[in-house]
C-alpha cells in the first residue's frame, strides 16, 4: 500500500498529548510509521512535505519530523502536471499547501492521503473528487 502523509500528521505525534484525540492520531501515525519502516507499507513524500517542515519553526520538532520522513520510498517533484491539477484544486477552494499533497499524492498513485488537519477533512468530503 502506497500512503501519502501530510506534514499536520507528521508533526502529530510532537504535538500536545494531552488531549485524548490528539494522543490517538499519534498512535495511529506512528503505527503507520511502523508498518512503513518494516516494509509492509510504502511511504510516499513530496518537495512540498520537505518545504512546509523547513518552514517548522521547532527545531527540535523540525528534526524530529524528519527522521520520521527518512523512511520514504519514493518521493516526487513538483512538476507541471501537478501543478495544474493543484490550481483546479484551489479553484475548488483547498488551500495551495492542500492542494499540492493532493495533486502530489495522487500523481504518484497513492492508496491513500492522510491527514489530521480538520479543514482539509472536511472540505474534502464536500468538494473533493479524485480523477
Amino acid at each position: 500500500m502506497k500512503i501519502y502523509l501530510d506534514v499536520c500528521c507528521l508533526c502529530r505525534p510532537f504535538d500536545d498529548q494531552t488531549q485524548d484525540r490528539i494522543r490517538m492520531e499519534s498512535n495511529a501515525v506512528l503505527t503507520i510509521i511502523e508498518n512503513c519502516r518494516s516494509g509492509k507499507w510504502d511511504l510516499i513524500g513530496s518537495n512540498i512535505i520537505d518545504f512546509e517542515i523547513s518552514k517548522i519553526p521547532d527545531e527540535d520538532k523540525k528534526e524530529k519530523v524528519n527522521i520520521l520522513v527518512s523512511i520514504v520510498n519514493s518521493k516526487i517533484t513538483v512538476n507541471a502536471v501537478v501543478e495544474k491539477r493543484s490550481i483546479e484544486l484551489e479553484k475548488l477552494n483547498f488551500y495551495s499547501y492542500d492542494a499540492l499533497h493532493i495533486a502530489c499524492a495522487e500523481h504518484m498513485n497513492s492508496d491513500i492521503l492522510l491527514t489530521t488537519d480538520d479543514f482539509l477533512l472536511k472540505k474534502s468530503k464536500t468538494k473533493y473528487k479524485r480523477r
